[in-house]
């Protein structure tokens, strides 16, 4: 058995050396060196954030705190082509107490200072400057309104027109010639030449441009309904259709009976007769009528007599509407040759000269037939 070799001479595993630590490496502090130097940058901008969004809050509270009003409703008038501070001025000095710079501010912050639309406006107790703004953007304009009636005048339009508080009244001093040539329009003689309609305008706007629109509708009716009219009409042109209409509209009592009126006046210029109409008398006789017509009336020639002249007046007499125009190119199918009001705003037709004596005496005299 080999002998043993001594413990102290045995070969052994030698244990390392315990590693000295090492020192930690020191980071460079957060607030020293390049970055400390920005920090009052950071507040400066902290700052700045801070401020802005304060000055929102604020615009923003003003934005939707109710204007006070000089009084409400309040009507204002933005000009054509007026700059965004141009509105703002326009606005202040209608009475609308809100700062200029102000909605001048708020204007350009939502980019809406091209969209504001010129035309009258009005606010009322409780609007906002938010309000205001999007009312100015979107146009929303006052209206006023002129109800021009069948069977008025031009000259009760042009009255009409003069007392109208929500028009501007540029035909004010105009005569009838003139006005025609501001509107150029070809007719010597504006009567029957506007249509009867109910017109909505921007508060404000001149009275020439209702007249020019209510022009332009009657023009667009006349060529909407003259191709359309029954053959063999005794009429060279539309304008003598309208002069017809316009006798058919004062001749009425009611609506329904419109084309039979038309019918008679048709037939008797047809038979060369006279037309024998009271409304063109009373026309003829201008300021000179006072309410009555009598027999020296009738017997009294002007241009517009149709007891001593044939044919159609020079002129229409009245504004006539759509319905006595289409009543005056569509006639009812009938020999009438006469009628007489019954009294009660329908007229009673006849064929015959007896038959319209008896009507005569029946509805005018109140005498028992016989």
């Amino acid at each position: 058995m080999p002998p043993r070799t001594p413990a102290s001479t045995a070969p052994s595993r030698k244990t390392p050396a315990p590693r000295a630590p090492r020192s930690p490496r020191r980071r460079p502090s957060r607030t020293s060196g390049r970055s400390a130097a920005f920090s009052p940058l950071r507040l400066l901008f902290k700052l700045i954030v801070l401020v802005a969004a304060v000055a929102g809050l604020a615009a923003a509270a003003v934005a939707w705190m109710p204007i006070p009003l000089a009084s409400s409703p309040l009507d204002f008038h933005i000009e054509r082509g007026s700059s965004l501070k141009s509105v703002a001025r326009q606005v202040n000095e209608a009475g609308v107490k809100v700062p200029p710079l102000a909605l001048e501010m708020l204007g350009r912050v939502t980019r809406s200072a091209s969209m504001i639309k010129a035309g009258s406006y009005e606010v009322h107790e409780g609007v906002t400057l938010w309000a205001l703004l999007a009312k100015l953007t979107r146009g929303d304009t006052s209206q006023g309104e002129l109800a021009v009636i069948e069977g008025w005048t031009f000259r009760q339009l042009r009255d009409k027109l003069d007392a109208h508080p929500d028009l501007r009244h540029d035909t004010a001093g105009l005569s009838d010639a003139d006005l025609l040539r501001r509107l150029e329009i070809p007719e010597s003689h504006p009567e029957g030449l506007f249509l009867p309609d109910t017109y909505l305008f921007d508060k404000r706007s001149s009275d020439i441009e209702l007249l020019r629109r209510a022009y332009k509708a009657m023009q667009t009716r006349l060529a909407q309904e003259w191709p359309l009219r029954d053959a063999g009409l005794p009429y060279r042109s539309p304008y003598e259709a309208l002069i017809m209409a316009s006798i058919v509209e004062k001749e009425t009592g009611r609506a329904e009976d419109r084309p039979m009126v038309a019918a008679v006046f048709v037939n008797r210029l047809r038979r060369g007769m006279l037309l024998q109409t009271d409304p063109s008398v009373i026309y003829g006789m201008g300021s000179a009528f006072e309410g009555n017509i009598r027999r020296r009336d009738l017997l009294t020639d002007t241009p517009y007599n149709t007891y001593t002249r044939p044919g159609l007046t020079p002129t229409p007499i009245a504004l006539p509407g759509t319905a006595a125009l289409r009543a005056a190119l569509h006639p009812a199918a009938s020999e009438a040759l006469y009628f007489v009001a019954r009294g009660d705003g329908s007229s009673q037709f006849s064929a015959t000269l007896d038959e319209h004596n008896q009507a005569v005496n029946r509805y005018i005299l109140k005498r028992a037939p016989q």
